[in-house]
């Protein structure tokens, strides 16, 4: 294998900044790529030695970066330098001449995390910088490492600790950590963070999307200390061979040739060895006959402890396999039908802010599985929260997870294609031990060119190098053709090849002129061999708004009819083995500007914002219900 991206650390006044090189052309064949490294991957954050830094945090808008660059294009002085480490008002008392405009620590305060937009009225369509503070107190051990560790930042993040940098990253929905060992002292630390909201057509996504940006620091930053040699990564798995697998990777002053042990007590399970020169270590064991497999039906989980030197690390994890053969998705060797629906990362209620608890995850997922009978959820358009993914192998639900490779992507320039593969990457190795992670994609809705296809396979090949326990999937358009006077729709994206399942976004009936009643005589032409999932249908609809006669489009009933109608259409599709309505609930796109139904909401919801349940959430509730029902029976029963 040769690599064809890598990460470029410049380490620059002790900034580390992480950027993307493109090495060779996108043309290369996807074979032979090497996965994007990312690190430290710090897996299992929740379970590490150290402190959360979520609470309270001072803010400051930056909307020309001053705090970056002076007008002349100079480094920022001392007077607008939000992240030095000082205190303003005791530096202008004792020295009157001295001009600051900006001081952090008298500005207001939010709780983190949360987006900007709930920060102030002002701030709900700002894009920009925006800086944030707090202060902490640590005790510094020797021999200890410290890491700042970050769930999310969107969408670029610049750190300092002390009013030193330490690090940049850029993409707004995956987590990152950058080690501040040296710089974190004994006593009060200060930790400052920048974070820019502001896309491009270079960036992932680019500036076009069809949700709210939510900028900020969305998800939780947490102080994490370690042992000089600590476990950066542990992925515990069952192989489709029947071999239940470990991977563990050590980083630190002594990686190689260190015992590693990995127990599972509920099944008197221990496997050990030790690691070799580049600090990793794989070893498996025959399937224990007491496991109980994970299922939508049976979320089964296992206390997982893994050691290694110093270091150790609880999680649980529940065990399963994935497969495709021919038209069938097989989940632990038996076929089942995805009865799901997508979900953006936006909890229930009129001022979203996308700080998403347990809480907010369980009545979110659990309106899916409870109110939906549901088994499947598509996480839509980029990685959710980690609180989202663990909810799901506690509830029982199969995860579609995805990185926003979404509409016009620059899909001809390199650096594009590496900020893609660390996403990637890092959404990977965050959630490889989540038995509810059933498909990574790799983008959705984009149109097919050279470029594109040679990018999209260069992200399928990572993701099956990464972690070969899983299915790899896109959101594709869909082709609508003529035959005998029939409509058809035809699935034929060149880039199925590179797929384990088709998957499509069909809206006939909303962004086509079709008459509802007409859907179901669509045909269907699915010649790729592979199962096929209608990742996205829709229509919009405000909860209240009724016209039982007109069924006018944003009416509950048009809505309903359009459910019922595109669903009979999915019963007529043999290759069909998973429906993934867009959308749970009604979430905010500055996009969707009617003065009466949208209001810079998409209505498409079967829930509205605050949680009221549509006409079509019940059509689709009888539907799965049917399906249920259905699957539950003996394969002979089975309706064809």
């Amino acid at each position: 294998m040769t690599m064809r991206g890598q990460w470029l650390k410049q380490l620059c006044g002790g900034l580390t900044v992480i950027v993307g090189l493109a090495t060779q052309s996108l043309a290369a064949t996807p074979s032979q790529t090497t996965p994007t490294r990312v690190g430290p991957v710090l897996v299992n954050v929740e379970a590490r030695a150290g402190q959360d830094l979520s609470g309270a945090w001072h803010w400051s808008v930056d909307p020309y970066r001053d705090g970056l660059a002076g007008f002349h294009g100079a480094e920022a002085g001392p007077g607008h330098r939000r992240h030095d480490d000082v205190d303003v008002d005791a530096v202008t008392r004792a020295n009157p001449q001295a001009l600051y405009e900006y001081d952090m620590r008298r500005s207001p305060v939010v709780h983190l995390p949360a987006s900007w937009i709930s920060h102030d009225e002002t701030m709900r369509y700002y894009d920009g910088l925006v800086w944030y503070q707090r202060t902490f107190t640590a005790t510094k051990t020797p021999g200890q490492r410290a890491f700042l560790r970050f769930g999310a930042a969107d969408y670029v993040a610049r750190v300092y600790l002390n009013g030193k940098p330490v690090g940049i990253h850029e993409g707004g929905f995956t987590p990152f950590a950058f080690e501040v060992t040296s710089l974190l002292r004994t006593g009060e630390n200060q930790v400052t963070v920048g974070v820019d909201s502001v896309r491009s057509a270079d960036t992932v996504p680019p500036t076009v999307t069809d949700w709210e940006t939510y900028g900020g620091l969305t998800r939780p930053v947490r102080l994490v200390l370690t042992p000089a040699t600590y476990i950066d990564d542990a992925w515990v798995r069952l192989g489709d061979d029947g071999r239940l697998r470990a991977t563990v990777r050590l980083q630190g002053t002594r990686p190689g040739d260190t015992e590693v042990r990995v127990r599972i007590p509920a099944l008197s399970l221990t496997l050990k060895g030790r690691t070799g020169a580049d600090g990793s270590w794989t070893g498996d064991a025959a399937e224990p006959s007491a496991l109980k497999r994970w299922s939508p039906e049976q979320p089964a989980l296992y206390e997982v402890t893994v050691e290694a030197g110093e270091d150790r690390l609880v999680d649980r994890i529940g065990f399963r396999t994935l497969e495709v053969k021919g038209h069938d998705i097989l989940l632990n060797g038996k076929p089942v039908f995805l009865r799901g629906i997508s979900l953006h990362e936006e909890e229930l209620g009129k001022n979203p802010t996308r700080a998403m608890t347990p809480g907010a995850a369980r009545a979110l997922l659990g309106e899916v599985k409870h109110g939906l009978h549901g088994n499947f959820v598509r996480l839509a358009h980029y990685p959710h929260s980690e609180v989202m993914t663990r909810m799901a192998d506690e509830l029982g639900l199969l995860v579609w997870s995805e990185i926003p490779v979404y509409w016009r992507v620059n899909f001809a320039r390199g650096e594009t294609l590496e900020t893609a593969r660390r996403m990637l990457a890092e959404n990977i190795l965050r959630d490889r031990n989540r038995a509810s992670i059933a498909f990574w994609s790799v983008a959705n809705e984009t149109p097919v060119s050279d470029a594109r296809n040679a990018f999209l396979a260069r992200l399928a090949a990572d993701a099956r190098a990464l972690d070969d326990t899983r299915l790899v999937t896109a959101a594709l358009l869909i082709d609508r053709v003529q035959e005998k006077g029939q409509s058809v729709m035809v699935v034929k994206d060149p880039l199925v090849s590179h797929l384990d399942v088709a998957a499509v976004n069909t809206y006939n009936g909303w962004y086509s002129d079709d008459a509802l009643a007409d859907l179901p005589g669509i045909g269907w032409r699915n010649d790729t061999g592979k199962p096929l999932v209608f990742s996205e249908f829709g229509a919009d609809a405000q909860a209240g708004f009724h016209e039982p006669g007109l069924k006018r489009k944003f009416s509950e009933e048009f809505q309903a009819e359009y459910h019922r109608q595109t669903l009979a259409m999915s019963e007529k599709v043999p290759s069909l083995r998973g429906l993934s309505p867009w959308v749970l609930k009604d979430f905010r796109s500055p996009r969707r500007q009617h003065p009466v139904y949208q209001q810079g909401w998409n209505r498409k919801g079967l829930l509205s914002e605050t949680g009221q349940r549509k006409q079509a959430f019940d059509v689709l509730a009888e539907h799965y219900r049917k399906l249920e029902a259905r699957q539950a029976q003996p394969e002979q029963a089975r309706a064809p």
